[in-house]
């Protein structure tokens, strides 16, 4: 095909028939008839369809391919058919499954607490009869509180216990009135004994005030004078006869609920976003500003950034060396500079080693052969280091020329937005699927019968009740005997599985149609002239179109690696009592390498979607392509990707710094002279971390783009160096300074 554009060339010049090209029918292949027509008319306007095919046909075959086929068809079908399963697990889920039992809170015997419909619409809290039996271990257990509860339609708002009831209800029934609406069935007067009401369970012995909090019944807390009081008493009577604390109702109140201590915290934080979101949203739209800024402008800045970090590295460790050898000048004088760390031994206070001078002197040769290293390796590496750099600046070349590449990071957010929505909506359709079911619950932990399923209407009569004095018969879950609901665990495994696999592939399609875009730049030969039109969208397609099955591939593979990882640290979690000291090592290895592992793969399927995007072929002939091409060239990768990374890393703490900055300074009201802020705000660093940490997001999304562009980059630079030689029959594709840089080095080779 090159022998052809090269002819096409000469013809420019000279006639058919005088080049003699009646006889060369070689390098016609699947242009025969097109020279055909040539041997026979002659004419230059075929001599030029000659040339614009000939060439189109270099750049072709040497560029991002036109002309595909659909690859890893297979992998496709299995993609498809787990899609459909996952869409029709959604369905039954939902047929079966009912988020209200998240919404609304549950009482002891199931029933939701305000809803419409239900003898208890009009009782929409929850009420917990013992709230102080709620430090039990079973809490922690089971998740449930050992002790009945009721929806109530308001919590209590005094002080009472039942036995105070039955003196009161003598002078004025209004006041059992008032208790009974906290008991579990009506009663016309409270004529049971306490031992009756433990026992029965019917009501609680006491109540003190509280307030609705997640529609729940909590005691009102309130501090006097530094001391923790509930309705303004410190001590108050619990109703079997002991007398209770404030401390002691908040420690029971903090095992049912960890996040009530939050309350008051968050209400101060919603003032201060309600007070702060129009500056947080300007801070954030700044710091997309500055990311769209810095990676434009990397291609004037990016080889400052480099060696001023460098060189501050290098005179930094050279300070290292000067202080360590003035602290040893100083050592040498001293009565005891004979002393060794063999002479002190260990020592539990470190501050006794950096008296010996033995110290500063191993301290100043370790800086001393770090600062030796990396003059080294520069001065070895300088060629390289060059080349990255110019990388780099083609690299936002490249952005500037396909701007619209930045905004594709939004498009990624949305699609993993709905993958995440959906997954988590089917995770608590499958929670809730099913009947109310019932465990034993035991208030002080200690019963064969716990955990076992029990029957609340009956429970009372049953040996369990019998061998297990005070244990209680309380709604757990919602489950079922069913076929479905046996198989509820491998569903939630199937929606994990399946979501992890959709999320990478998310992931992989953005990398590929960037890479796609990214390497239409690189090989067109007059740039920005030869880029196609919309080379994002082109890409985009041709990824969905022939390469859907590639991508699910990689993915797959992934997927496999984080579910085995997230299989690990659930095992590891369950069984981290039963651990021995062989147990931790092993499960530490195991961790390690799976985090190396997903490293790995994660890097392999990056550099093999950039092939794909290339060439059109299957993943795993790219993936292996990918991989021969960076080990012929490791040297260039290394430097390469820690210039990268450094280069990236700068810029998301510049970013993040900057806005960072201007936000502490706005949030703390240092800047009245310039512009007001927001003024009495609770907590400063809740806006400010709230803009800092988006900045950063923000960033790393402008970034990713970034690295995915010098990637390709790299990889098409790479191919070029290996499939052309700069002649006019195969000439270079890169840019004119990657071009001087490489001329240069051959003319020093040449010398050499």
């Amino acid at each position: 095909m090159s022998d052809l554009a090269g002819r096409a060339l000469q013809w420019q010049f000279q006639p058919p028939e005088a080049v003699g090209i009646s006889d060369k029918w070689q390098h016609c292949g699947s242009e025969g008839s097109l020279c055909s027509d040539i041997s026979k008319l002659g004419s230059w306007s075929t001599v030029n369809k000659i040339q614009s095919l000939g060439l189109a046909g270099v750049k072709q075959d040497l560029g991002v391919k036109a002309r595909r086929s659909c690859t890893d068809v297979l992998c496709c079908m299995i993609f498809i058919l787990f899609i459909i399963a996952y869409i029709l697990l959604g369905l039954v889920a939902w047929v079966n499954g009912d988020p209200r039992r998240v919404a609304y809170p549950t009482d002891s015997q199931g029933h939701f607490c305000g809803q419409k419909g239900t003898p208890n619409e009009n009782k929409p809290i929850l009420f917990y009869f013992n709230l102080l039996s709620c430090t039990s271990p079973s809490v922690v257990v089971n998740l449930q509180c050992p002790t009945r509860q009721i929806c109530v339609s308001k919590c209590p708002e005094k002080f009472l216990t039942y036995m105070e009831i039955q003196f009161m209800y003598r002078k004025d029934r209004n006041y059992w009135t008032y208790y009974s609406q906290f008991c579990k069935s009506a009663l016309l007067k409270p004529a049971k004994t306490l031992t009756q009401v433990l026992l029965d369970d019917d009501c609680p012995t006491a109540i003190f005030p509280s307030k609705p909090y997640l529609q729940r019944c909590f005691p009102d807390f309130s501090t006097k004078n530094g001391t923790l009081t509930v309705g303004n008493k410190t001590v108050f009577e619990d109703g079997s006869g002991k007398t209770r604390n404030a401390v002691e109702l908040r420690a029971a109140a903090n095992g049912i609920n960890k996040v009530l201590d939050a309350r008051a915290i968050g209400v101060k934080v919603f003032e201060d976003y309600a007070t702060t979101w129009y500056w947080i949203l300007i801070g954030l739209t700044i710091a997309m500003l500055l990311s769209w800024m810095f990676v434009i402008l990397l291609r004037f800045t990016a080889g400052f950034l480099f060696w001023l970090f460098t060189f501050g590295v290098i005179g930094i460790i050279a300070y290292g060396i000067w202080h360590c050898y003035r602290e040893y000048s100083n050592l040498q004088g001293q009565p005891n500079s004979h002393l060794t760390v063999f002479h002190i031994g260990i020592q539990t206070d470190i501050s006794m080693y950096f008296q010996l001078k033995q110290t500063w002197f191993a301290f100043m040769i370790i800086l001393c052969i770090l600062e030796v290293f990396i003059i080294l390796m520069l001065i070895f590496l300088r060629d390289r280091i060059r080349i990255s750099i110019a990388l780099l600046k083609e690299g936002s070349k490249a952005i500037g020329y396909i701007p619209t590449t930045l905004i594709y990071p939004v498009l990624t957010f949305i699609f993993l937005s709905i993958c995440i929505s959906y997954w988590a909506v089917i995770a608590v359709y499958l929670a809730t699927s099913g009947v109310p079911i019932y465990k034993v619950i035991a208030p002080e932990g200690q019963c064969k019968h716990e955990n076992k399923t029990c029957n609340p209407e009956i429970f009372n009569t049953t040996e369990m009740a019998k061998a297990c004095p005070g244990a209680q018969c309380h709604f757990a879950f919602y489950g079922g005997k069913s076929l479905y609901h046996q198989y509820i665990t491998t569903f939630q495994i199937f929606n994990l599985f399946v979501f992890l696999w959709l999320i990478n592939f998310v992931i992989a399609l953005g990398q590929c149609a960037l890479a796609g875009a990214f390497a239409s730049y690189y090989w067109a030969l007059k740039k920005p002239d030869d880029i196609p039109p919309y080379p994002l969208f082109t890409a985009f397609g041709r990824a969905i179109r022939y390469h859907t099955g590639s991508l699910a591939f990689g993915s797959l593979i992934l997927a496999v690696v984080q579910m085995f990882r997230l299989i690990l640290e659930y095992l590891d979690k369950r069984l981290k009592e039963a651990q021995n000291n062989i147990s931790k090592f092993l499960k530490c290895c195991l961790r390690c390498c799976f985090w190396c592992l997903e490293k790995a793969v994660k890097f392999l399927n990056r550099n093999a979607y950039v092939m794909i995007a290339i060439y059109g072929k299957n993943f795993c002939r790219s993936a292996r392509d990918a991989f021969n091409l960076l080990m012929r060239n490791i040297l260039k990768v290394a430097v390469m990707d820690r210039v990268t990374d450094f280069v990236l890393i700068l810029g998301k703490i510049l970013v993040a710094g900057c806005i960072g900055v201007l936000a502490f300074l706005l949030f703390t009201e240092r800047l009245p002279m310039i512009i007001v802020g927001p003024t009495s705000l609770n907590y400063y660093w809740v806006p400010l971390l709230t803009v800092i940490i988006g900045s950063y997001l923000i960033a790393h999304g402008f970034f990713s783009v970034y690295a995915m562009c010098i990637e390709t980059i790299f990889i098409c630079f790479l191919e070029d160096l290996e499939r052309n030689d700069g002649s006019a029959e195969r000439p270079y594709y890169m840019s004119q300074s990657l071009l001087k840089i490489l001329n240069e080095q051959k003319a020093q080779t040449k010398k050499q």
